[in-house]
């Protein structure tokens, strides 16, 4: 295993939320000073109501009684501007712009359609995105040159939800991009689509629970609901082997406000897997598939007809999905097809039976189902190299790794050893900061060791937020 930076280079700074805006108690990493001058400087006008305002009790998710489900999204950008003329390769949110007259009828037309949520065109207009074509000084003209453009389309007869999608970098160990690095770019962005009007954050055809957890932490700062949604190949996992139900798990103790599937091939393909999850999701789901396959024979076309993609919704309805839409392919004669779908269909059929999540563990690539008599094994301390100890873990007694973390470098050098784990993960601490940085670096869904040193209500305030287990 390669050699693993010091904590030190990662976390340096406690930022409070009065300071900053943030909608957090505190964050250790300076995550104010990767936003523009002006952002900060907004952002320490709020006062002190105005950012309790912010807060999210975890069960109280979605915002806007206009989110209520069913609800139906918005159909393809990127399929529909190639059929529109826009060239492949460029920068698509600057070639919106010089034509913003193809966004507008287009979205007009989802309107049209009966589109309940649009999507704002900011699907890269992040610095890591931006920086490809010179563009990363330009982001909140970008974002809010678009959200105007969709709110304009949208008038007053649907929302507007800012978009966000992954920025192609893989976080320590596995790439060079910090994780609290990758929380500020989607910080930065969800405050600029908060800023130019947006209802709602979207994070889309995401393809790793990593990145979707930097994704959720940034979008949190900007108080708005969040919809999350992935992309999955067959077996319900992700290109980088995240478990679709592990993500559902994790994300939804994240606070976000919805959580599905997108992308990936028709309604069909996602109706088992979503049906997998269900019973699990204490929130709202999604499903916004292709409109089957690429069509080789119509640049931007794909293979189901407008009759057929409506009728194969039905499945993703009666596998449990509430909020609906269409990804590649899906032009405004396929939505208004699944409009009247679904106005049409019955709601009050057999709802499917909840399990609860309260003691669902959760990694990257799998969940544990725990009960409140689980064992804990000895507690193992942190260093830089833990990958023999974890991999032991799994033969020791106990039924789960206890991971002592008493500061930011302990909780550093474990996330760069927690993919070694291969039984759930918990953590026993006499150090507020130092747990708090754990729970926010695991990706997964953690378990508190209640011996944990530290005030009762310092515990359970942490394991809501970052929607922890404590046993």
């Amino acid at each position: 295993m390669r050699r693993l930076k010091p904590c030190s280079q990662v976390f340096y700074t406690r930022t409070y939320v009065a300071d900053y805006g943030l909608n957090r108690s505190f964050i250790f990493y300076s995550l104010a000073e990767l936003l523009p001058a002006a952002l900060r400087e907004a952002n320490r006008q709020k006062t002190h109501e105005e950012i309790q305002a912010l807060r999210k009790d975890r069960d109280v998710r979605l915002m806007d009684s206009r989110l209520k489900p069913p609800l139906l999204l918005d159909g393809a950008t990127g399929t529909n501007l190639i059929a529109a003329g826009m060239p492949q390769g460029v920068c698509v949110e600057q070639w919106v712009l010089d034509n913003p007259q193809v966004i507008l009828q287009l979205q007009k037309q989802f309107v049209e359609a009966g589109s309940d949520i649009i999507y704002a065109p900011t699907f890269s207009a992040n610095a890591v995105k931006m920086k490809h074509y010179g563009l990363e000084g330009q982001l909140k003209e970008l974002n809010a040159s678009l959200v105007a453009l969709s709110k304009q389309a949208a008038g007053d007869r649907a929302l507007v939800a800012g978009d966000m999608s992954p920025t192609g970098q893989f976080c320590e160990p596995f790439g060079d991009m910090k994780f609290m690095d990758l929380v500020g770019v989607y910080a930065e962005q969800a405050l600029y689509l908060k800023a130019a009007g947006a209802d709602l954050i979207v994070i889309e055809t995401m393809m790793s629970l990593l990145e979707t957890r930097a994704a959720v932490l940034g979008a949190r700062q900007a108080g708005l609901p969040i919809f999350a949604t992935m992309t999955i190949g067959p077996g319900g996992r992700t290109i980088s082997g995240t478990d679709i139900l592990a993500a559902l798990i994790t994300l939804q103790g994240l606070g976000v406000s919805a959580f599905g599937l997108n992308c990936s091939e028709g309604p069909h393909s996602l109706a088992e897997q979503i049906a997998r999850i269900a019973p699990y999701a204490q929130i709202p789901l999604i499903a916004k598939p292709n409109a089957g396959v690429p069509d080789e024979n119509h640049p931007g076309g794909f293979t189901m007809s407008p009759e057929e993609m409506a009728e194969e919704m039905k499945e993703l309805l009666q596998a449990g999905a509430t909020i609906i839409g269409g990804c590649c392919g899906t032009t405004p004669a396929h939505l208004a097809a699944i409009r009247s779908m679904l106005d049409g269909y019955d709601f009050g059929g057999a709802a499917t039976p909840k399990e609860p999540d309260e003691m669902i563990a959760a990694n990257e690539s799998q969940v544990f189902f725990m009960d409140e008599n689980i064992q804990f094994g000895e507690p193992l301390e942190c260093s830089v190299d833990m990958s023999d100890e974890l991999i032991d873990a799994d033969e020791e007694e106990g039924d789960t790794v206890l991971i002592h973390v008493t500061s930011f470098d302990d909780a550093y050098q474990f996330s760069q050893n927690a993919h070694m784990a291969r039984v759930p993960v918990s953590f026993i601490s006499e150090n507020e900061e130092a747990l708090e940085a754990a729970l926010m670096l695991f990706n997964g869904r953690a378990i508190i060791d209640s011996r944990s040193e530290l005030p009762e209500e310092t515990i359970h305030r942490l394991a809501t937020a970052y929607g922890a287990i404590v046993i």
